[in-house]
């Protein structure tokens, strides 16, 4: 998926509020909202999370190639308080800055009065048309989905002023009840997930459909996990992956796919670019043993592409990736997945062992 530098600041900066979130031990809500006064739009991106550090902002890179003064002046506008902090305090940080000293403004801080909280606010005001904007963050809210970070309740509004005034819409609020508790790991979770994409089409759909996942056998699904050796260049990789086989019979809905596997990839609980360890684990499977021919996979932005001789009809692939660091890794070197076999009735599961270089 291509998208703008405008887009992508945006992007990273509501990345860098659901971090914040997973930090914090308490429940945390992150909150998108997009104020549209043509040809300007206010986007405001808070979370209750834990209190920024300035330098997760002072280190971005401003591309002035990327994004033209006529599309983002460069200014944030951060406000942000810690849990032990008694106030919250207020800057102005101008990315297009040339002397580090002179990005940074100090305003007045605002007291807290004893009270007990934290929480970040940044605001950007841009040149961009809405649509475009709100596309790629309900594409990446989507995708996030997929990793069900617990303790985090994320909305997406849209605030619209005209003639008849303020209109107000939420267009991302996914607060769903989910099976799943808080103990739950994240391959667990990431199974979960996987699974829903598969069941609403791709998060096409709002709940699952019966039409095409009438029968539970409809779809296998397993999981792996790795955990690289930890050395003075990495803390740890852990590398977890999931695949889920549908089977989809004759219905209104289905639409094939070809011969094609998408699969989506994740560094750090947010959605990345595929690695190429992971583009060359994918490669590394013999696929051959499990009926499938690989032709091809390679890596399209936002997820891998995989490209298949001769799938059978009404058979779909999906994996989802997912890499990151812990700070206590177990020693391990291979990513240990089940694959399920092609065989026509689904029956036989075969432990395959492929070996993952971080």
């Amino acid at each position: 998926m291509d998208i703008s530098s405008v887009q992508k600041l945006c992007i990273h900066l509501i990345s860098s509020a659901v971090q914040r979130c997973r930090l914090s031990e308490d429940l945390c809500r992150l909150s998108v909202v997009l104020k549209s006064s043509p040809p300007i739009i206010r986007v405001s991106i808070s979370d209750t999370g834990t209190g920024s550090c300035l330098e997760e902002f002072q280190d971005l890179k401003c591309n002035r190639e990327g994004i033209g003064t006529e599309k983002w002046d460069g200014l944030l506008s951060i406000k942000t308080t810690s849990i032990s902090d008694n106030k919250i305090y207020h800057y102005h940080l101008n990315l297009r800055g040339s002397v580090s000293a002179r990005r940074l403004t100090r305003l007045p801080s605002i007291p807290k009065n004893d009270a007990k909280f934290s929480g970040t606010e940044v605001c950007l005001s841009i040149s961009e048309t809405i649509d475009a904007l709100l596309n790629d963050i309900k594409h990446y809210f989507l995708q996030m989905l997929i990793l069900k970070i617990p303790s985090v309740a994320a909305e997406l509004v849209i605030e619209r002023g005209d003639a008849s005034g303020l209109r107000c819409q939420n267009v991302f609020l996914p607060n769903e009840c989910s099976p799943l508790n808080f103990s739950s790991s994240n391959v667990e979770r990431l199974k979960s997930g996987l699974e829903e994409y598969v069941l609403k089409h791709r998060n096409s759909l709002n709940n699952k459909c019966d039409s095409c996942f009438c029968s539970r056998e409809k779809l296998k699904i397993s999981s792996g996990v790795a955990r690289s050796m930890e050395s003075h260049r990495s803390p740890g990789l852990i590398v977890e992956a999931v695949i889920a086989i549908s089977e989809h019979s004759e219905s209104l809905c289905f639409r094939s796919s070809g011969n094609k596997t998408e699969v989506l990839h994740f560094k750090d609980f947010s959605p990345s670019s595929v690695s190429i360890a992971s583009l060359n684990a994918l490669t590394s499977i013999d696929w051959r043993s499990y009926g499938l021919t690989l032709v091809s996979a390679v890596d399209q932005v936002d997820h891998a592409l995989i490209e298949w001789e001769s799938l059978p009809p009404y058979l779909h692939i999906d994996m989802v990736i997912h890499c990151y660091h812990k700070q206590y890794p177990t020693p391990c070197s291979t990513i240990q997945i089940l694959v399920l076999d092609l065989c026509p009735i689904f029956l036989v599961s075969q432990m395959l062992y492929v070996k993952y270089i971080p």
